[in-house]
């Protein structure tokens, strides 16, 4: 288990006002209407969530980065869980020629408006319960999507990801690393409700034999 870093690019490349995200709008209001993972907030105004979650080509580095790092081949099965709208894994067919893709989602918003190219083999559901058998997939990959579970849902879902992989995985969840951070992090967030530093998620790896690798989003 290493710490592996796909996300820091993207996720940097974003310019934020964390004191206006909060006294610009009621949070808690945009986090009710978020945490309901309907138009709003894929589709919906920036304080609400994306702010218009559109195909754009960002996720081809971050495929072409995994399958590197972990040597996937073409015909590789691949499931992302938290998929949203399918755009790391159509990004997987394009560059694994006959991989094999599967994505499931607690949003069934996502879903119905995901990459037509990938929109078959996504189904709506939820990480403690991955309806897929053992073993069944060559890579397992979560971005963004963990932190947003209550910590003691955690348990399963990491089990859950052990369970089907049979190779490599990853995870990436939202942390922070000191004060200023944590700050921005309650800040800007929206729907996330394990609020971990980062010996805190792997002691939980640890404890619950997730054998994967890791990353982290911090927000400076």
């Amino acid at each position: 288990m290493a710490l592996v870093d796909f996300m820091g690019g993207l996720h940097t490349s974003t310019k934020r006002d964390y004191v206006r995200r909060v006294n610009e709008h009621e949070k808690a209001k945009c986090a009710e209407i978020a945490c309901q993972w309907g138009k709003d907030y894929w589709d919906g105004e920036r304080h609400l969530g994306y702010g218009g979650y559109k195909y754009d080509g960002r996720w081809r580095a971050i495929a072409q980065a995994m399958a590197k790092k972990y040597n996937l081949q073409p015909g590789a099965r691949i499931l992302d869980v938290g998929c949203g709208k399918g755009f790391l894994l159509y990004e997987f067919t394009q560059i694994l020629p006959g991989a094999t893709v599967a994505g499931i989602d607690i949003s069934q918003y996502a879903i119905d408006n995901a990459k037509p190219e990938v929109k078959p083999f996504l189904r709506q559901g939820h990480a403690c319960q991955l309806p897929y058998a053992d073993g069944e997939f060559d890579f397992v990959l979560t971005i963004n999507t963990l932190h947003n579970l209550y910590n003691y849902e955690l348990w399963d879902a990491l089990k859950e990801m052990q369970r089907v992989g049979k190779g490599a995985k990853h995870v990436t969840v939202e942390s922070y690393r000191n004060e200023r951070e944590k700050a921005n992090l309650l800040y800007w967030q929206l729907t996330c409700r394990a609020f971990l530093c980062p010996k805190e998620w792997e002691w939980l790896f640890a404890q619950t034999g997730y054998t994967g690798d890791h990353g982290y989003i911090f927000f400076e």
